[in-house]
């Protein structure tokens, strides 16, 4: 089944040195699998695709693969006390390890990032079943998170070697009208924005598509920087955050600090009915942040007409923001794991390509009375 995000592709990727189809999956290194992929799969609606562990030849880590429609997320534990599962979920807590991305070439998207000075994570290695071949190969990036550049136009199979097809025929959900990895977004420290805004430009080939300073984003507390890299057909999106000076402590930094250390902060992902979405999402058990019901009194005023009925945004919470090409509605989690750490967006695009700038003030008050709330502000 084809994973890759459907965006609209930009003019000149044909030229691309690193050409990508997409996210292929995401891998959270989690304490106890099992109960990570039910959470996933009750809350969220994914469904069970695949599992690896000692059933299939696995001796130290067990594997469950879920999937809502392009999106494919690998939760993973270790069965030891040591190891790199092991080490990670100790060192950062539950949290994303991979972002995997579809390539036609693993060998050669591998060749040409570590030959631009990409630090290799895994050299090409060709994995084989009854159902055909899956090549696999990685680089590091910031913190522990690495991407592996997946290949897999010859192969049929449910997820790739190794794996099983998962399924349970005592429990079913339906999906929550998730579609689609949006962007997914990275941490990184103070002054470590542009040196990985230039990893990305030089090693793999993405754009600067937008930049935020903290004049942007900011409140009476704290700010942030960011900056948006694209691969070269759209279909692939990184902004990356770092902290700004503040009166407070800024969300990033509070990441850091319980994450210890860089890594993904949060993976957007996409619906074509976000009211729908998150009533599902909601019903479910996922908390959302909310923002002051005042957001509303000028909504049409800065943005516009727009196609949805005021009121349901109002009672979800969810944020509006428009740019030259149309506009987008999107809604935040708040955090998935007891560390204040990952969370999730749920974004739906009306031709919007931006990422709600005009949002940014509102979000971050409500996400600093979060942080208040803990004490870490």
């Amino acid at each position: 089944m084809d994973t890759s995000m459907p965006a609209t592709p930009v003019q000149g990727s044909e030229t691309d040195f690193l050409p990508l189809e997409g996210t292929d999956h995401i891998e959270f290194y989690v304490g106890n699998a099992k109960q990570a992929a039910h959470y996933y799969r009750t809350v969220l609606g994914f469904q069970p695709l695949a599992y690896a562990g000692p059933e299939t030849g696995l001796r130290d880590r067990v594997s469950y693969v879920l999937r809502q429609q392009k999106m494919q997320f690998v939760f993973t534990t270790s069965l030891r006390s040591e190891g790199d599962v092991a080490e990670h979920v100790h060192r950062h807590g539950d949290g994303i390890k991979v972002i995997a991305l579809r390539v036609p070439n693993s060998a050669g998207a591998w060749g040409e990032t570590t030959r631009r000075g990409g630090r290799s994570y895994m050299e090409p290695k060709s994995m084989v079943d009854a159902h055909g071949e899956v090549v696999v190969s990685g680089i590091h990036t910031y913190g522990d998170v690495v991407h592996l550049f997946v290949e897999r136009k010859n192969y049929t199979g449910t997820f790739m070697p190794g794996f099983r097809p998962w399924s349970t025929p005592y429990f079913s959900n339906e999906e929550t009208g998730l579609l689609h990895v949006d962007h997914c977004v990275g941490n990184v420290g103070w002054g470590q924005m542009d040196p990985w805004v230039d990893f990305y430009r030089d090693v793999m080939g993405f754009r600067n598509i937008l930049s935020f300073d903290d004049s942007d984003i900011s409140t009476e507390y704290s700010a942030l920087m960011s900056k948006v890299m694209s691969n070269g057909n759209g279909y692939v999106k990184f902004p990356i955050n770092e902290p700004a000076a503040g009166k407070k402590k800024s969300q990033v930094e509070e990441y850091l600090d319980f994450h210890n250390g860089e890594g993904v902060q949060h993976v957007a992902m996409a619906t074509n009915d976000i009211v729908s979405t998150v009533k599902a999402l909601r019903s479910r058990g996922m908390d959302f942040l909310q923002v002051p019901v005042t957001y509303y009194d000028e909504l049409f005023d800065r943005v516009g007409e727009i196609d949805e009925d005021i009121e349901p945004l109002k009672e979800l919470g969810i944020l509006v923001d428009r740019d030259d090409e149309g506009y987008l509605l999107q809604l935040f989690s708040k955090p998935v794991e007891d560390r204040p750490t990952l969370f999730f967006e749920i974004i739906q695009r009306k031709g919007a390509k931006s990422f709600g700038k005009g949002n940014f003030k509102a979000l971050f008050e409500a996400i600093e009375r979060e942080q208040g709330m803990r004490g870490n502000l």
